[in-house]
């Protein structure tokens, strides 16, 4: 027995213990350990030490002849051989069309979700380590070992790829090639130690066969006969050499989102969804936006028009196109226009050609925006030198027009691309037959919007339909490809027949062609065209031969129906003629509202539809007016209770003008007959364009309408953005405070905790608490302070913040926010510390202020707090983010990213598509943020920073994402704005391109350092770069250095040397003293640049580089915080509105209630009744809910005073609006009123009215069907079919589930009254309705809401449930598991659904909501956790006694 047999029978046994197990539950594989002989196990486990060296020993005797061992049958030895071979080759073969973990692990770096394997050490560093312990004291490896079994293979890299690597690589090379790869964490001496082993594991395996008989142990005849039975290895090499150069050649590709990553054959879209690559902008077409030059955003936006380019006929056409759409809303004198149209025309330029966005063209072309004239003044006789002329100065542009061109551009440029593509489809249709139409000529070249572009199209559609077919056959696009036509329907086919048939000489006939009345209406200069009438009447030529074309018409009726529907049709897809139509309605429509059955019954006079029910008449100047109207009409339409309809005004007499266009001035009979036959046609061709026109008007004022309430969104965003951080006193404008942020969230004031956060300047959150009991003490009364206030004084002291926010989500807030001031008032605390005019030192009262908290509330559940502040509660997170809006307000709503349109903005943002009011608030966003600029060294090292960078000018979020990459690539820090650009002299890469970077080098600012010499200031200034020149032109003629001062000093300390010395010298008010009027004339006269406003911007730049521009941090008014702290806003709550109250305090002469908004009030001895003898305790009772009437409200305080006399309360709210006498139909309004209280359809009994605003006088079906817009738990009180002493109540269980609660009136003191008791189902007792919804039906539906927001709920039905609970067993058998569903069978139950194991049976029981609680089993539980613990003793119970 060889030592060869000896190893292999211990891989044997090894293999044996290294079989895998599973685990029963999960299914995962369980490995256990390779045995001894693993070649990390000397590395990875010291716990059998011992058991090792005796390993070791044996071995080394066995290989030093101490054993002699048996021989092996050569047999068995080679069949052993032959297995384990093919198993390498098919281990190799997977291997191969696999990934390795390498790949995998690449991938893994592009993408942090995807799963990646745990992690090991560097098979490098591996081998290096094992090589040396295989060396002390493992067994040696030596040829024959290739054939070993594979579990000492899973631990190594295999003989194969060794050999391949040592017979390819000399050592340099691969010693080279991983320089530096493998960081090592060894000391110098075990550096030199296993360097030599490097250069041992690096040695390349010798061919020959010396020294494997040392490593072995045999002879030379054995080796020689081992040698022909298997080769030496090398007769591969061949195959191993291709195989290694093809992956040294895939190893070469870079990957474009890792330049240090290698590709191994595969790429992200391989590995990953689309949706996956799209949400991380990690696509094809985001690198290929990343690696083009051109402004990310216009990249975006012009991507649909890629390949159109504007001719220089165009371009002129598209300034004067925009001017004129811009210019009514403009409002400019009549002497402005032209410099209007000429600034406009070279913003497009400036845009268009040279690619700049909107910050850079309003912030370094500027003066193309103003129109300045030179105004000659009255000569002085006292003083000779005086002016002889003065500058006038108008803003022509401002910065939202500027979004308003690119806007325009946009749509310019596919009305372009649509005529281009009409123009090119004519021009085949003319090469293909011949033929030439006038109307589509005329028409083509003076369409100016996609309308009338799309008249053309429709009017060529019409009149060539069957020679476009023909052309899509000939060009290949009729099946396969894009279809120049559409399919033509059944009743263009029948027109055409028409057209091609006897009968169309009847409709030429009429005298007149379409495009001729078209030209008669439209009133234009020129001739008018006249109607000539045939010699026959049009009824005779119908049944003549000539006319007749049977068999589809073989009468002259239908001849002569078919003649009048073709001409109309004509009529009505004649271009002139919509015009002419569209006209009409944009001058002189009206829209009008009106009711559908549906919304009868539903728009109440609570209802906010209401406001338009019954609206008539309104013009369409006045809607634009109200964009927010209009939209809720058609919100209304789409809920099917209101219809909206465009009417023209006038329109017989209109009809009767354009009759006078189209008859014949003959007086005849014969032409009597054919003008009537006219006037049917016009009057069917009407209809359509009434239809077409309706359609247009509405789609067009809906989208102005959203255009404007986005537009408004954008406005009310930038004053939230406009503002610097908080400023305390004697603090420079744009100084970060510290910040202490309190807030006690939900809870009650005095009760509940106070969470709080200290915030550094730098963000960093320095101390975070709770306080409880902040209650200051009364000395006069012997009370001491509360526990906290010392903590909260301590506190304040010991981290000195410069202001406190305060913050919460209730008017519990207030109170907070008054006690924070008093405890302000009453300890003395005070600010920092600063010098006030005289330069004395002084501190004021530390100022408390409330901050808006709509960031906030976003902030505090978002992953992203969770990854900076993981230990702070929701509500301290919510301090932190009150502290951080306080320091930077434009840093907090930039880091919302997409979730800012869940902030409100506009009421009717709702109604707008959420893209469009994203597209308006990311210009705000750019504005401000080029307007503050951004330092790219704090975005490189802050997230908050960086989140900026997006919204610079030129980036976007893909370049934002590659300019911080590139920067960190080139050092991390960047000393100049032209380190931003590559530089391959210096071996730097570019972090943006020029065109990119000429737009955005001025808004990313870098700090000057004096004692760098490389620093310039002006990089820290709004001054670009291409005005470096004259900034140093102008600090020169500051400091009054003549060209050789200016020469010496540029060539000691380079370029910036001027502006250096200008502010080492501390003289950068001398700039103040210079005439810019000269300069800029010079330069305007000189370059042909106008910069007289960019000097202007030089000259404030020099003094105070990047001066804080926005306003000072705006306080929210009363209106603001009534609306955070209680969710209403004027509209929706305000004095003499009813409201549902409940009742707190009951005295003799006053009762105390609150709303559920929070506010509280009081109601007066005046307001509780009209009986004074009664007393309020004998008619209320503490927790009652009520009806009162808000008589006053002040919003300040957040108090109120109510009325719960009848009378106030017989008096309904009801908005005033001020509306002109025909604009409301009030006859229609007083019919549908008493329709609605007389008799009920099918009884015919007299229908009970109840004065409770929830009372509807519905059927069960008309209130489900009310109900199935509206909310969960929502309800409806209605009468009852049982009797005048029942009520129904329905509310909304979930959606198309709705419960119907019978209700008992008892103690009625009549039978039209509401009972004083009232009883539902044996067991619930109430004293009114508000009670009831309150105490019962809201109830109810809170214990809905917490069963369908549980885990274990599941929103399929029964079935659904089934199934899963199915699927789940089956994937885990030992495992029981149960669910809860919802009943849609019997409203308000639920099923329990449970499967005990795989093998166990579906079982399901019932859940049954009840007031405040579930219902199990007879058993009540007060909350789903008691409920499921209940449900899980309760089948133990059941288990166990089945067991006994």
């Amino acid at each position: 027995m060889s030592a060869l047999d000896l190893i292999q029978g211990e891989a044997d046994v090894d293999d044996e213990e290294g079989d895998d197990s599973f685990d029963e539950e999960t299914g995962e594989v369980i490995r256990k350990s390779n045995g001894a002989n693993g070649i990390n196990r000397a590395i990875d486990d010291s716990s059998e030490e011992d058991e090792d060296d005796e390993d070791e020993d044996a071995v080394r005797a066995v290989r030093e002849g101490f054993i002699v061992e048996d021989e092996e049958d050569v047999e068995e030895r080679v069949r052993r051989r032959r297995e384990s071979k093919k198993r390498r080759r098919e281990e190799r073969e997977e291997e191969e069309a696999g990934l390795d973990d390498e790949d995998l692990d690449l991938i893994g770096e592009a993408n942090p979700d995807f799963e990646r394997r745990a992690p090991s050490e560097p098979k490098l560093k591996r081998l290096k380590r094992g090589h040396k312990e295989d060396r002390d004291g493992g067994p040696r490896k030596g040829v024959s070992d290739i054939f070993d079994s594979d579990d000492e293979e899973e631990d190594l890299p295999s003989p194969r790829d060794n050999q391949r690597n040592f017979h390819r690589t000399e050592p340099r090379e691969l010693e080279n090639e991983f320089a530096g790869f493998i960081e090592e964490d060894f000391s110098d001496n075990e550096g030199r130690e296993l360097g030599d082993d490097d250069a041992e594991v690096a040695r390349p395996v010798s061919t020959n066969l010396i020294g494997v008989k040392d490593a072995a142990g045999l002879d030379e005849t054995a080796l020689e006969d081992m040698s022909k039975v298997f080769g030496t290895g090398s007769e591969y090499d061949w195959a191993l050499e291709i195989q290694y150069q093809e992956e040294q050649e895939e190893q070469r590709r870079p990957d474009p989102e890792d330049p240090d990553a290698l590709i191994k054959g595969i790429e992200l879209k391989d590995v990953f969804e689309p949706s996956q690559l799209a949400e991380r902008m990690l696509t094809d077409e985001d690198n290929q936006i990343r690696s083009i030059d051109e402004p990310e955003r216009f990249q975006i936006a012009r991507k649909p028009y890629s390949h159109l380019v504007l001719t220089d006929e165009q371009f002129k056409e598209e300034s004067i196109w925009i001017s004129n759409l811009m210019l009514p809303k403009k409002r400019l004198e009549g002497d402005l226009r032209e410099p209007f149209q000429k600034s406009v025309a070279k913003v497009l330029e400036f845009m268009i050609t040279d690619e700049y966005e909107v910050p850079f063209i309003f912030q370094h072309r500027k003066d193309y925006l103003i129109h300045a004239a030179k105004v000659a003044v009255t000569p002085d006789p006292y003083n000779q030198n005086g002016p002889q002329y003065v500058v006038s100065a108008k803003k022509l542009l401002n910065q939202s027009d500027l979004w308003d061109i690119f806007d325009f551009d946009l749509k310019f440029r596919a009305l372009v691309d649509k005529r281009n593509v009409l123009q090119r489809t004519y021009d085949s249709l003319k090469t293909l037959s011949g033929f030439q139409d006038s109307v589509f000529e005329e028409m083509l070249p003076t369409a100016v919007t996609m309308e009338e572009l799309q008249d053309v199209q429709d009017y060529l559609h019409f009149q060539h339909s069957s020679l476009l077919t023909d052309l899509a056959a000939i060009s290949g696009t009729g099946v396969n490809g894009t279809a120049t036509q559409r399919r033509p329907g059944a009743s263009k086919m029948i027109f055409e027949r028409i057209r091609n048939g006897k009968v169309y000489g009847l409709v030429r006939a009429f005298g007149i062609t379409a495009d001729a009345f078209a030209q008669n209406a439209l009133k234009k200069e020129g001739r008018r065209q006249y109607t000539e009438d045939p010699a026959e009447r049009p009824d005779d030529m119908a049944d003549s031969e000539r006319i007749l074309d049977p068999p589809d018409y073989s009468s002259g009726a239908q001849c002569l129906r078919a003649a009048k529907a073709m001409f109309a049709e004509e009529i009505s897809l004649s271009p002139k003629m919509r015009k002419v139509m569209r006209q009409a309605y944009y001058m002189n429509g009206v829209i009008e509202c009106f009711r559908t059955e549906k919304g009868l019954r539903k728009i109440d006079e609570q209802h906010p539809y209401y406001e338009f029910k019954y609206l008539r008449n309104q013009q369409l100047s006045d809607i634009a007016r109200q964009p927010d109207l209009f939209l809720r009409m058609l919100r209304a339409e789409e809920e099917g209770l209101v219809d909206v309809r465009v009417r023209l005004q006038n329109h017989e007499n209109f009809k009767t003008r354009l009759y006078g266009d189209l008859e014949s001035d003959n007086e005849s009979e014969v032409a009597d007959a054919w003008n009537r036959e006219r006037r049917e046609a016009l009057d069917m061709a009407l209809l359509k364009l009434d239809k077409i026109m309706t359609r247009g008007v509405k789609e067009n004022m809906k989208t102005e309408c959203e255009n404007q309430v986005a537009k408004s969104c954008r406005d009310e965003f930038a004053k939230k953005l406009d503002q610097a951080p908080y400023k305390p006193k004697g603090m420079i404008l744009g100084t970060i405070p510290r910040v202490l942020a309190l807030s006690n969230g939900t809870g009650t004031f005095g009760k509940e905790a106070i969470c709080w956060a200290s915030v550094h300047e730098d963000g960093r959150v320095l101390e975070n608490g709770k306080f409880v009991d902040l209650a200051l003490g009364d000395p006069e009364r012997g009370t001491e302070d509360g526990l906290d206030v010392g903590k909260l004084v301590a506190l304040v002291k010991r981290r000195r913040p410069d202001v406190i926010g305060v913050s919460g989500f209730s008017t519990e807030t207030r109170k907070l926010y008054k006690q924070i001031e008093d405890i302000v008032e009453s300890k003395d605390l005070r600010g920092s510390e600063y010098e006030d005019e005289d330069g004395n030192e002084r501190t004021d009262k530390l100022e408390v202020v409330i901050v808006n908290d709509e960031v906030a509330r976003l902030y505090q559940t978002s992953e992203r707090a969770n990854l900076e502040h993981p230990g702070f509660a929701p509500l301290t997170k919510y301090c932190v983010a009150l502290a951080r809006y306080l320091q930077n307000p434009m840093k907090e709503y930039a880091s919302l990213g997409g979730d800012i349109v869940s902030l409100s903005f506009d009421p009717c943002q709702r109604y707008v598509p959420a893209e469009k009011i994203v597209r308006q608030l990311e210009t705000a966003m750019v504005d401000m943020v080029n307007l503050c600029g951004v330092d790219v060294n704090d975005a490189v090292s802050d997230m908050y920073t960086a989140n900026l960078l997006p919204f610079v000018c030129g980036l976007g979020h893909r370049k934002a994402s590659q300019l911080l990459k590139v920067i960190n690539l080139n050092g991390g820090v960047v000393s100049t704005r032209a380190e931003l650009v590559a530089d391959p002299v210096e071996g730097r890469l570019g972090a943006v391109g020029p065109r990119v970077w000429n737009n955005c080098a001025s808004f990313l600012s870098i700090d000057f350092d004096s004692s760098e010499t490389e620093s310039d200031y002006l990089d820290n200034t709004r001054v670009h770069p291409e005005d470096y020149d004259l900034g140093r032109k102008m600090a020169a003629d500051a400091l009054e250095l003549d060209e050789e001062d200016i020469e010496a000093e540029t060539q000691e300390n380079g370029a910036g040397a001027i502006v250096r010395k200008l502010i080492n010298d501390d003289a950068q008010e001398k700039v103040n003293d210079l005439i810019l009027e000269e300069y800029a004339e010079q330069l305007e006269r000189n370059f042909n640049q106008r910069k007289r406003a960019t000097l202007e911007t030089i000259r404030a730049e020099l003094q105070q580089p990047y001066e804080e521009l926005r306003r000072n941090f705006a306080l929210l008014s009363t209106d603001e915080i009534f609306t955070m702290f209680t969710g209403e806003t004027r509209d929706s709550l305000c004095e003499g509105m009813i409201v549902p109250v409940s009742i707190k305090r009951v005295a003799d002469d006053f009762v105390e209630a609150k709303m559920d908004c929070g506010i509280e009030g009081t109601v007066p001895a005046m307001g509780i009744s009209n009986r004074p003898e009664v007393s309020a305790k004998q008619l209320f009772a503490v927790h009652q809910t009520v009806q009162a009437k808000i008589t006053y409200l002040n919003r300040k305080q957040l108090t109120a005073n109510f009325s719960l006399r009848e009378e106030d309360l017989r008096r309904p709210y009801r908005k005033e609006i001020d509306r002109m006498r025909d604009e409301w139909d009030e006859v229609e309004e007083q019919k549908d009123k008493d329709s609605m209280v007389e008799k009920n359809d099918v009884s015919g009994r007299t229908q009970r009215v109840i004065k409770h605003p929830l009372f509807k006088p519905f059927s069960s079906a008309q209130a489900q069907e009310y109900l199935g817009s509206q909310s969960r738990g929502d309800v409806v009180i209605r009468p009852s079919s049982k009797g005048l002493d029942h009520l129904a109540v329905t509310w909304k269980v979930s959606d198309n589930i709705y419960q119907h609660i019978d209700v008992l009136e008892l103690d009625k003191s009549s039978q039209f009254s509401s009972g004083t008791t009232l009883k539902i189902g044996g067991r619930y007792n109430y004293s009114d309705l508000d009670e009831l919804i309150v105490n019962h039906v809201k109830a109810m539906a809170r214990k809905v809401d917490e069963i369908m927001l549980h885990e274990k709920y599941q929103s399929g039905s029964k079935a659904d449930t089934e199934r899963w609970l199915t699927t789940y067993t089956e994937a885990n058998p030992k495992r029981s598991v149960y669910a809860f569903c919802i009943s849609p069978k019997y409203p308000g139950f639920f099923h329990l659904c449970f499967k005990a194991g795989q093998n166990a049976k579906l079982e399901a029981w019932t859940v049954k909501v009840v007031p405040h609680a579930f219902e199990l089993k007879n058993t009540m539980y007060p909350d789903m956790r008691a409920l499921c613990n209940g449900f899980k003793l309760l089948f133990q119970n059941i288990l166990n006694d089945k067991r006994k």
